[in-house]
């Protein structure tokens, strides 16, 4: 693939997501940022097993010292990014030092969250190295860590100085980390761009074989598309909710299962074809369009069931939702492939009754245009 530098614009000034780009131009372009004090690497055990040999060489001129902690879902807490701290502190990191998150999206909202508050605010590296934290969670400065209550509700928005998303890193992702994560491409398409929708339901098996042509588009298109939408909208005012398309739902799924069931992708899966439904509920979305948002989702493989949890236990933990306002639950519906907006006057009766027949895909090839009270 060509290497591409993509521009991203932020309150605290410009930062370039590297796409494709060699470590050697990482280096280089580490040591554009200026001299720091000191460097520490944030990942966890099993992904610098993975891929520590082929990224620590970038940073060898400053001898980086290495934080490991554990990335599930489960350990995205408050907790943890205390033992961070703490762990910074131990190793002489002050203000003046460089963090570098090197793994998927909890590494990269942890560590965001760690640089945003260590000592008010430090420099920050990501080097996503899954399918979700390249294509969203490290690019627009959001960072986070869950509560009981739901998904990253303590957090700010603290840009990087740089992201280094190279879809070669990709290549030691288990099937099923990589498989989910697709489902954060796969929203692209439906809110913002029907050729890149259509290029997935025309190349998936290419895709599913981690062919680099194919990949290399879709990582740097998705890429393309959250930048121009958080540039536009850095603090979520109005814009960037469109990149939460499903992701109401998929929270909640996270939320009333502990973070314990579903990886993020999977939960963002059940959650687009949930929205799909209410899409079709609410008649914003055509039946075919529901069609073909199903369809393609389907195509990741099996996802974890859903969970036993009432439609009234998954509606209280959206009211937790960071996005509702008020006690009001706000949905992304798409009226069609290519485009999407926000909603925050649905009908629970709606809500209630696309939560009782999405779980329904489990058993059946459903048809979108079925109403379960036809």
């Amino acid at each position: 693939m060509n290497p591409k530098r993509i521009a991203v614009q932020s309150s605290s000034g410009p930062y370039s997501v590297l796409c494709g780009f060699d470590r050697a131009a990482l280096q280089s372009e580490i040591a554009t940022l200026g001299k720091f004090s000191s460097t520490h690497i944030i990942s966890s055990r099993k992904v610098w097993r993975a891929l520590g040999a082929s990224v620590r060489p970038a940073f060898a001129v400053n001898k980086p010292a290495l934080h490991l902690f554990d990335d599930a879902e489960s350990r995205k807490n408050l907790s943890t990014v205390e033992f961070l701290c703490r762990s910074l502190t131990r190793s002489g990191a002050d203000r003046h030092c460089l963090l570098v998150a090197v793994g998927g999206g909890v590494t990269g909202d942890v560590s965001g969250y760690v640089a945003a508050s260590y000592l008010r605010g430090v420099a920050l590296v990501h080097i996503p190295t899954t399918v979700v934290s390249q294509v969203d969670s490290a690019i627009g400065g959001k960072t986070g860590v869950n509560l009981p209550e739901g998904k990253n509700l303590v957090g700010a928005f603290f840009s990087p100085r740089l992201v280094y998303a190279d879809p070669r890193l990709l290549r030691t992702l288990p099937d099923r980390e990589f498989r989910g994560g697709l489902a954060e491409v796969i929203k692209y398409g439906i809110i913002a761009d029907e050729k890149l929708f259509r290029f997935l339901e025309k190349n998936w098996e290419k895709i599913l074989r981690r062919d680099h042509l194919s990949l290399a588009h879709i990582i740097t298109r998705s890429i393309e598309i959250k930048a121009r939408v958080v540039s536009q909208d850095e603090r979520e005012s109005g814009l960037r909710e469109i990149l939460n398309f499903g992701h109401t739902f998929g929270h909640a799924l996270e939320s009333v299962t502990k973070y314990r069931r579903y990886q993020h992708g999977e939960a963002v899966a059940w959650g687009i074809m949930a929205a799909a439904h209410l899409g079709h509920e609410l008649k914003r979305t055509s039946p075919d369009t529901v069609s073909r948002i199903i369809a393609l989702v389907r195509r990741i493989g099996p996802l974890p069931k859903w969970p036993r949890a009432t439609p009234t236990d998954l509606i209280n933990a959206m009211r937790s939702d960071k996005k509702a306002r008020a006690g009001r639950i706000r949905f992304v519906l798409s009226p069609r492939i290519g485009k999407a907006a926000s909603y925050d006057s649905v009908p629970l009766e709606a809500v209630e009754r696309v939560l009782h027949y999405t779980p329904l895909l489990e058993k059946r090839n459903a048809l979108p245009s079925e109403s379960v009270h036809a």
